[in-house]
C-alpha cells in the first residue's frame, strides 16, 4: 500500500528517508489534500528507470516485428553476435 504524508511531515527528513529506504517504494506527499510530490530512494528511482527502459526496449521490439514482420532465428543471431564481439 503506498505511503502517503502531508507535506508538513517533509520537517522529519530523517524520517521520510528511512521510510523510503524501508519500504523501497515512492512516498506519496500531499498538499492541501491533493497530490504534490513523490520522494523515493536513489535506489528505488534507478529500479524504476532501469524497468522504464526495459519496458520501451520491449515495446521498441514489438512494433519492429509488427511494421517488417521479420524474426531472426534465436541460436543464429546469438552465434553472429558471438563472433563479431568475441572473435
Amino acid at each position: 500500500m503506498p505511503q502517503i504524508i502531508p507535506i508538513t511531515d517533509l520537517r522529519n527528513t530523517n524520517v521520510i528517508s528511512e521510510i523510503c529506504r524501508a519500504k523501497r517504494e515512492p512516498v506519496f506527499v500531499t498538499k492541501n489534500g491533493y497530490g504534490d510530490l513523490v520522494v523515493m530512494s536513489i535506489e528505488t528511482y534507478e529500479d524504476l528507470i532501469e524497468v522504464s527502459a526495459t519496458d520501451a526496449a520491449i515495446a521498441e521490439s514489438e512494433a519492429e516485428i509488427v511494421s517488417s514482420g521479420q524474426l531472426h532465428d534465436a541460436r543464429t543471431a546469438l552465434t553472429t553476435l558471438r563472433r563479431k564481439h568475441f572473435g
